[in-house]
């Protein structure tokens, strides 16, 4: 399940970063309730698409918590980035690890729905897959609200 990869924002924006997070379910459950705060703490988010973010974030650390590091004998890490480029919000999530592939052998019928899920929630999502680990990077798209005193002075 590897789709083409797109550059995510660079320095502009605000940001939340966290590097060499240790890759288990104690340490997703922090790092998403650190970037509930930090997201919430942005102030004009839309109301709707604030549960909608924190879900599809939550899901792609548990994933990559669950099964990045599957076959490594131990957990590795995660790094999660998050950039705020105007009304667009995009977060990156990578860990070094290789995920175990989907067979029907290994699906069960009350699991496997993580991804649908991020791909439904999200207005973007590409997971990059390589010897070097994986990438998941989600866009929303016109999340914040543009205040009425902004609008002000952008209509005139």
């Amino acid at each position: 399940m590897t789709t083409p990869s797109y550059p995510c924002p660079s320095a502009d924006g605000d940001r939340f970063i966290r590097n060499d997070v240790v890759a288990n379910a104690y340490n997703a459950a922090r790092v998403r309730d650190e970037f509930a705060t930090w997201l919430r703490a942005r102030g004009d988010l839309d109301g709707g698409r604030f549960s909608d973010v924190v879900l599809a974030v939550n899901e792609a650390l548990a994933n990559t918590a669950e099964f990045a590091y599957l076959n490594n004998g131990g957990p590795g890490t995660i790094d999660v980035e998050a950039v705020r480029d105007g009304a667009t919000l995009t977060i990156t999530i990578a860990d070094q690890g290789r995920w175990r592939e989907s067979t029907p052998a290994n699906q069960s019928r009350s699991r496997g729905r993580g991804i649908p899920l991020m791909r439904a929630l999200s207005d973007d999502l590409t997971i990059d897959s390589s010897a070097l680990g994986t990438t998941m990077c989600l866009r929303f798209e016109h999340i914040y609200v543009i205040r009425r005193d902004d609008a002000d002075s952008i209509l005139g």
